[in-house]
C-alpha cells in the first residue's frame, strides 16, 4: 500500500483488503476448532469494523466498559460481553438496564463483594444478565484463582445473579516464548474452574478465553469461545512475537521525515518522523526492540519518542531517506494508537476509499 497523496501526516491508515483478510482468516481458524469467536472491539472502537467481524461469523462482541457497550449497542450489536470485573452501583445499574432492553448483555465479576453490590444495585433485574466469573490463568491482573470460584459463585447466586460461565485473559502470552505456555495455563484454569462449578450445581454454558497470540492455539477441550482483538490490524508487538507477518499489518501511521542526521562516533545515524507518542502511543514492553517498526524498512528501529517526534536509528548499510519522504510506521500497541485519533482513513489500491469514526474513543466508563 502506498501513502495516498492527499494524506497529511501523521495519520492512521487502514488497508481495507488486509483488514478483511485478517478478519476472515481468524474467523475460519476459530470455526475450524469448533469454537465461537467473540472479538474484543476495544482494539478498534469502530462500528464498521465490528460489522465486518459479525458478518464473518462472530457470535457477538467483547467490550471493556459500559461506555463501549452503549456505543456498539447503538450501532446494532445484539450480543455484548463486558469482559471486565465490573463494580456496579446505582448509576451503572441503570445503564445496564437500558442496555438490556435492546441487547443481550453479559458481565464479568471476580469477588463476593462485587457480586453483592451488583445484585443489590440491579434488584429485580439481576437475573436478566449472564454473569461470567473472571479466572486468573497466569497473567496475575484481575481474576480469582480457579479453586476459589465456587465461593464467589454462591455469593453471586445469593445476590440474585445468574452465573453462566467463566472467562480469563491469558495476557502473559504477550511475551517471547509465552503463547504456548499461556494457552496451556488458560486451558487448565478454565477446566478446573468450570468443573468445580459444575460439581457445585451451576450450569456452565460459557468458557471464554483467548488473546491474539493464543486464539489460534486454543482448543475446545476447555474453551467455548475466544476473544482476540489485535488480530484485525496486528502491530509491532505481534510482528516481533512472530504471531503475524509484515503482509498481515493492516494499520500503519503515515509519517514524514522532518529531520535527518548521518551521525558520528557518538550519535547514531538517524531520522526523525512527525509521528510521536501522541499518535503512536508510548507502550514499549521490556522485550521489545523499539517503540515501533517501519513496515518497509524492517531493520530500522524507533529508539525514542517525544510527543511529536519519533527518532529512528537507521541501518549502517542503508541510505537515509530524504527530508520530506513519507514512511509507514507500525505502532507497538495498536489499541493505544487508535484511541488517540477521532477517525481513521481507509485505503484500498493506494486510494482513500472511506473515513471511519473511532466512535468509542474515550468511552472509559
Amino acid at each position: 500500500m502506498t501513502i495516498p497523496e492527499e494524506v497529511d501526516t501523521p495519520e492512521i491508515l487502514v488497508d481495507r483488503d488486509v483488514l478483511q483478510r485478517n478478519i476472515d482468516r481468524m474467523a475460519a481458524a476459530v470455526h475450524a476448532k469448533g469454537l465461537s469467536l467473540r472479538p474484543h472491539v476495544k482494539t478498534h472502537k469502530v462500528p464498521e469494523i465490528a460489522q465486518l467481524q459479525l458478518a464473518a461469523g462472530a457470535v457477538g462482541i467483547t467490550v471493556a466498559t459500559l461506555g463501549e457497550a452503549e456505543v456498539f449497542a447503538g450501532h446494532g450489536a445484539t450480543d455484548i460481553f463486558i469482559a471486565y470485573p465490573l463494580w456496579v452501583g446505582p448509576r451503572q445499574a441503570e445503564r445496564l438496564r437500558r442496555l438490556a432492553a435492546a441487547t443481550k448483555i453479559s458481565v464479568g465479576l471476580d469477588s463476593r463483594e462485587a457480586a453483592q453490590a451488583m445484585g443489590a444495585s440491579l434488584g429485580d433485574a439481576a437475573s436478566d444478565f449472564d454473569v461470567l466469573l473472571e479466572i486468573d490463568s497466569g497473567h496475575h491482573r484481575s481474576g480469582i484463582a480457579p479453586g476459589a470460584v465456587v465461593d464467589v459463585a454462591h455469593a453471586a447466586a445469593r445476590a440474585g445473579l445468574r452465573v453462566s460461565g467463566v472467562f480469563t485473559f491469558p495476557g502473559h502470552s504477550y511475551a517471547p516464548g509465552m503463547p504456548l505456555k499461556a494457552t496451556e495455563e488458560e486451558r487448565s484454569a478454565l477446566t478446573q474452574a468450570s468443573d468445580l462449578l459444575t460439581q457445585a450445581g451451576f450450569e456452565i454454558l460459557h468458557r471464554s478465553g483467548g488473546s491474539t497470540p493464543t486464539a489460534t492455539l486454543t482448543g475446545d477441550s476447555a474453551a467455548t469461545e475466544v476473544r482476540p482483538g489485535v488480530y484485525v490490524f496486528n502491530d509491532a508487538q505481534q510482528l516481533e512475537l512472530e504471531r503475524c507477518a509484515p503482509e498481515d499489518i493492516a494499520l500503519t501511521v503515515a509519517a514524514t521525515v522532518v529531520s535527518r542526521h548521518e551521525g558520528d562516533d557518538v550519535i547514531p545515524r538517524r531520522i526523525v518522523l512527525d509521528s510521536g507518542s501522541k499518535i503512536l502511543g508510548g507502550d514499549r514492553p521490556a522485550w521489545a526492540t523499539g517503540f515501533g517498526r517501519l513496515l518497509d524498512y524492517p531493520e530500522a528501529r524507533i529508539t525514542a519518542l517525544s510527543e511529536h517526534h519519533a527518532t529512528v536509528v537507521w541501518p549502517a548499510d542503508a541510505e537515509l531517506p530524504p527530508l520530506g519522504e513519507r514512511l509507514r510506521v507500525i505502532p507497538n500497541h495498536v489499541c493505544v494508537a487508535v484511541n488517540l485519533v477521532d477517525d481513521i482513513a481507509v485505503v484500498s489500491g493506494g486510494k482513500i476509499v472511506d473515513h471511519w469514526r473511532v466512535a468509542a474513543r474515550g468511552k472509559n466508563k
